[in-house]
């Protein structure tokens, strides 16, 4: 998410004097460490680069543009160096870790960008520009964050246009404050007591994973389904399979696009086909 703002800000003309990441990761045992996407772009496009943030006290910059960092920041370096962060919710609401994921997950109707100040609290400064943006019941996470960093850029860019001193006074955040706490694989797990809707939600996130037959099957696309006919004599339980339609606590979600254990991504007609599922199959019972 931070690239785009980086691209955009050079692009506009601004002088980068230091990038500030993450350091290096080994994805497996044995394999050499991946730089972060960051770093990638910064060595691709000559700027220096470096994952130790007090590096910024001795850089000469006159700001620092913070855009998922997911760190917290010395208030020593704060006192030095003022510090603006992109935030991709509509602040107070989803304070921290993953708001547009929490955005999702709730059934917000929208969410947004805001340009902030940073201070020592976590996302509780004061707010210098606000982009709301129509959150659809359909989209899915990447798609959610693309538009988000589209605004974004815009946004800092325009912010930015005449320097640090053409910044405008920032107001205090107002409203009850939620807090965006970091997913885990619980929040991801799809529990089919519960209602269709919320089912698809967390389809929406990428990552959403079941069972079936004591092994783990990842739901990749999904839609809400119609329900099953009201005057059955016997509704099937929840996590009932129903060709590739399952039923739920209310109504039914329809997959589209599943990912076996051990296997890749495929439709869910190619994998109820392969799979020879029995009648009243279900997902999640094991």
């Amino acid at each position: 998410m931070a690239v785009a703002p980086l691209r955009a800000l050079l692009g506009a003309g601004h002088e980068i004097t230091l990038c500030v990441t993450r350091p290096d990761r080994r994805r497996s045992r044995g394999n050499a460490a991946s730089p972060s996407p960051v770093k990638e772009a910064a060595t691709e496009l000559g700027l220096p680069v470096t994952d130790e943030v007090a590096e910024l006290a001795r850089s000469d910059a006159e700001l620092a543009v913070v855009v998922a960092y997911g760190r917290i920041i010395p208030t020593t370096l704060l006192d030095q160096l003022p510090m603006v962060n992109l935030h991709f919710s509509l602040l107070p609401r989803w304070r921290g870790a993953a708001p547009v994921e929490r955005a999702i997950l709730a059934g917000d109707s929208e969410t947004g960008v805001c340009l902030m100040k940073v201070e020592a609290g976590l996302d509780t400064g004061p707010v210098y520009a606000t982009r709301r943006v129509r959150l659809d019941e359909d989209a899915y996470l990447p798609a959610v964050r693309a538009q988000l960093v589209d605004v974004g850029c815009t946004m800092i860019v325009e912010a930015l246009a005449q320097g640090l001193a053409g910044l405008p006074s920032p107001k205090p955040q107002h409203g009850d404050p939620t807090m965006a706490a970091k997913i885990t694989k619980e929040d991801l797990h799809l529990v089919w007591p519960e209602p269709a809707r919320q089912l698809h939600r967390v389809v929406r996130l990428g990552q959403a994973w079941t069972t079936f037959r004591s092994r783990r099957l990842r739901i990749l696309e999904a839609d809400v389904g119609t329900p099953p006919d009201p005057g059955h004599p016997a509704a099937p339980p929840p996590g009932t399979l129903l060709g590739t339609t399952v039923t739920t606590g209310l109504g039914t979600l329809r997959l589209l696009r599943v990912q076996p254990e051990s296997r890749g991504p495929m439709s869910a007609d190619e994998w109820l086909r392969g799979a020879h599922s029995s009648v009243g199959e279900r997902l999640g019972s094991d």
